[in-house]
Order: structure tokens, then C-alpha cells, then sequence
């Protein structure tokens, strides 16, 4: 009895010790540091074991030693750009795009995107048709193919994925598929094995050296990127898994929306792909002007985009802000999409502001949860907004897992990112910002067409619910910056 008084007492000193060092040395934000004071003294030894796995800050003087290469070279024309759009002198790729020049000029700044005007768009909003035409370009890539997703299943999906890439590598064509450990903990060893064999590479991202114990579980590659031959790239919500071809009988029709870019965009995200890459991989990849080629010549539409990363490693939460920035230059509209709605008090101002100043928000998540816990705080933040006048639909033609913002039928966003505090903050994350009002159109027609699948969530409903759900999303409320 008296040695665990002992222990209790020393768990008890180094959480005030722990609290204390939140407090007044790593300075977190205010959400944040009240979550993981309240976990540190309620459970005290769980708790001091969960801050050491998740409440780490990601250091990104580590991460630079791993690059492998110097991704300052695309700095010169960052910064040539940001002179060009400064001083006027700069192809917007029309009159209506230049409304937005200050968020394309803040994406220059702080994310390190550049304007691209020769691009083509395909929208995908089903993933055996996503799937289908990803399987069509990979048979024709000419000298490389780049993956990175978060999740990739030993189904028969990712079995018909690695065939195709197996064949491409037998051919001398370079293939390297990156995955995430975190989002892909499951996937055995002899699925690559094949794919090696052929002379395909494969790498995983921050991966356990101790099993069952991963220290970098907080940080996860939650990016769903291909870049085939520099020319045409793949960005949005789908992993590689029979769910997401709405194989799942739980889930059943697997929502999402995914886009194919054609064009000068895909360099961006080859770049990224390449700064990724060199971090999980011993097998680097040098910089070579082969993977930066010119756009294809079919590329003439003038669709302005900049392909926009974030994560722990950035300065700025580059993703969140410009969600912020776009809503607040709303004079019609907003139309958001997400799985999972856990966002900061300024993304929650914005959305409000734009509600109570008269115009029209719209909110859509998902009728039914794939993580009970997130899911319970995202429907408590949904009484500020239902009482500001945003509409809240739930959708119920199956699992949604969208992540695009359109405003006023103008400019959009697709991407990885969802709108809560992991992705803006915490996931490594990457969205395409479209600046074109007929892809934007697209977009919000498709919107309107699932508002037809779709619950309208009133607030007398809202309110009425059982008093056990109210409990459950106040607790899951309280550790929402965490989660």
C-alpha cells in the first residue's frame, strides 16, 4: 500500500511538472492547453503516457535534415511571382480571378504555391469511376508514377492497384508508392512483395520502430496524391480500399469527391511528393528536370489553381487560413463538405459572421459516423451555427467524406483536409484552391444534387435530443483540440 502511495505521489509531481511546462514553456494555444491539463490530472498515469505519445510538437529543424534535397529551387520562382502579383504585372487567367489576387497572393506568401494557369480538371465523385480512370492513366505512364495515400487496404482493390504498378515497374518504368504507417497498419509486408520484385519501391511513412508503439502517432501523411510523368495528378478525398468503391456493406455508397489535374498544378504536387518521399525513404530522389516537364499541349483551358500544403512542419495552419479568408470574401454563398466538422473559434467566427451578415451558408457532414468520437464533437459545435441561420445537412445516401469549399460559384477548394484541428494542424495535408467559376459551378451543382440526399438539420430538432447525446458531445468536446 505504501509503494503505491509512493508511485501515485511521483505520477501526481511530475503531472504538475508536465502542466506546468504546457503552461509556461511550450505556450500551445488555450483550447489545447486546457485538454491536456484536464487529461493529466483526471487520468493521471494514462494521461502522462498519452502526452508522451501524442502532445509532442513536431520539430521541424528534424524534418529539414531529412529532405534529401533542397526544395528551395522552385524559391526563385515563387518569389518572382509574388513580385509580378504585387506590382500588377501578372497573368490571373481573367478579370474574375483577380478578385481573389490577396488570397492567391497569401498562398504565395506563407505557402509556397505557385499560380498555375495552364490546367485542365476532371471532377470525380464516385470511386469506382476515380479508380477506373487512375488504372487508365497508370497503363499509360511513360517514365514514372508517384503515390502517396493514407490508407491502402489488402483488398481487392489495392491488389488491382498494385498489379497495374507492378506491370508499369516491369517495364522499367520508376514507381514509388509511399503510405502512411498510421492510416495503413494492417498492410503486410509480402503485399509489396511482388512490386519489389519487379523493381517498384515502396516506403512507409514515419513508421513503428518498437511494434505497437509509434511516437510520431500524431503526425500521419494524410495525403492522397499521384503524379504520373510530371503531366497529370490525382488530389482529393479517396484512399485505395473496396470501401471507397462503395464495396462495404456498413458504409455502402462511399461519397467523395476527387479531382484529375492535367497541366502546370501537378509540378507543386510533385514537389511535395518528392519532399515526402525523401523523408520515409533511404532511396532519395535527386532533382532532375525529367519530373518538372512542360505542360502537355491540351492544357490551354485557363484554369487558374495553386496546390496548397500544410502540416505540422509549416509556420502557418496555410490550409485553415485560406478557408477563412475565402469565406469571409463571400458575397453569395458558401457551400462546405466534410466528414468531420471540429474546427477553432476562427473558423467558427467566420462561419457565423458570414451567416449573421445574410448570406447563404451551408454545412453538409454526415448522417452516420465512422468515429463515434469525433463524431460527437462535431455535433456539438452545430447549435452556434443552426442559431446564426447555417444550414445543416445531414446526408444519408451513405457515408460522406467530401472535404471542398465553393463560394459564390467562384472559387473552390478540393483536397485532403478536413475542417477540424488534426488536419489543420496536426495531419500533413494538401488541397487544390480553383480559381474558375465554371469548375466552381460544377462543384456546387453537385452540392445542390446531394442536398437532395440529404436531412435538413433544424435547431428544435437539434435540441430536443437525448440529454445522454448532449453528455457524450460535451466530453468529446472538451478533448476536441486533441483529438
Amino acid at each position: 500500500m505504501v509503494i503505491w502511495q509512493h508511485f501515485y505521489a511521483i505520477v501526481m509531481i511530475l503531472n504538475i511538472i508536465l502542466a506546468m511546462a504546457i503552461i509556461f514553456l511550450e505556450r500551445r494555444n488555450v483550447s489545447s492547453t486546457w485538454a491536456w491539463v484536464m487529461v493529466l490530472f483526471f487520468i493521471p498515469v494514462v494521461g502522462f503516457v498519452l502526452y508522451l505519445i501524442l502532445g509532442q510538437k513536431f520539430k521541424k529543424r528534424k524534418l529539414t535534415k531529412l529532405l534529401g534535397f533542397n526544395p528551395s529551387m522552385i524559391n526563385d520562382l515563387i518569389m518572382e511571382q509574388h513580385r509580378k502579383l504585387t506590382s500588377g504585372n501578372i497573368d490571373l487567367a481573367g478579370p474574375e480571378v483577380e478578385e481573389y489576387a490577396d488570397l492567391i497572393g497569401m498562398n504565395l506568401k506563407t505557402g509556397f504555391s505557385l499560380f498555375t494557369s495552364r490546367n485542365k480538371v476532371d471532377i470525380y465523385t464516385d470511386g469506382n469511376d476515380k479508380f477506373d480512370a487512375l488504372i487508365e492513366d497508370i497503363k499509360q505512364a511513360k517514365h514514372h508514377i508517384h503515390l502517396v495515400y493514407y490508407i491502402v487496404r489488402d483488398d481487392e482493390t489495392g491488389r488491382k492497384l498494385l498489379h497495374a504498378l507492378t506491370l508499369k515497374a516491369k517495364e522499367g518504368i520508376k514507381v514509388r508508392f509511399l503510405y502512411d504507417h498510421i492510416g495503413s497498419p494492417n498492410l503486410p509486408k509480402k503485399f509489396f512483395k511482388e512490386f519489389r520484385e519487379a523493381g517498384g519501391l515502396e516506403a512507409a511513412y514515419f513508421p513503428s520502430r518498437i511494434p505497437y508503439l509509434n511516437i510520431k502517432i500524431n503526425f500521419r501523411n494524410h495525403r492522397k496524391l499521384v503524379v504520373i510523368d510530371g503531366q497529370v495528378g490525382y488530389i482529393g478525398g479517396f484512399n485505395i480500399g473496396d470501401e471507397y468503391r462503395g464495396l462495404n456493406k456498413h458504409f455502402g455508397k462511399w461519397r467523395d469527391t476527387h479531382l484529375r489535374i492535367k497541366g502546370e498544378a501537378v509540378l507543386q504536387m510533385q514537389a511535395q511528393f518528392m519532399i515526402d518521399w525523401n523523408i520515409a525513404s533511404n532511396a532519395k530522389i535527386a532533382y532532375h528536370a525529367s519530373y518538372f516537364p512542360d505542360p502537355p499541349h491540351d492544357c490551354a483551358s485557363r484554369i487558374g489553381i495553386q496546390v496548397v500544403a500544410s502540416g505540422p512542419d509549416s509556420e502557418y495552419q496555410e490550409i485553415k487560413n485560406s478557408y477563412i479568408k475565402m469565406i469571409y470574401s463571400t458575397k453569395r454563398t458558401v457551400l462546405l463538405q466534410t466528414p468531420y466538422f471540429v474546427p477553432d473559434s476562427s473558423l467558427l467566427n467566420a462561419l457565423r459572421t458570414a451567416a449573421l451578415s445574410g448570406k447563404d451558408v451551408h454545412l453538409m457532414l454526415p448522417s452516420k459516423p465512422d468515429h463515434f468520437f469525433v463524431f460527437w464533437a462535431t455535433q456539438s459545435y452545430l447549435e452556434d451555427l443552426l442559431s446564426c441561420g447555417v444550414k445543416v445537412h445531414l446526408y444519408e445516401a451513405g457515408f460522406l467524406h467530401a472535404k471542398t469549399l465553393v463560394i459564390d460559384g467562384k472559387v473552390a477548394s478540393v483536397g485532403t483536409a478536413n475542417l477540424d484541428i488534426r488536419s489543420f494542424k496536426l495531419n500533413f495535408e494538401m488541397n487544390a484552391f480553383i480559381y474558375n467559376r465554371e469548375v466552381a459551378e460544377k462543384l456546387e451543382q453537385i452540392f445542390y444534387e446531394d442536398v437532395e440526399h440529404s436531412h435538413l438539420l433544424t435547431l428544435e430538432e437539434y435540441q430536443g435530443r437525448p440529454w445522454f447525446n448532449r453528455f457524450k458531445e460535451s466530453i468529446s468536446r472538451l478533448l476536441s483540440p486533441i483529438l
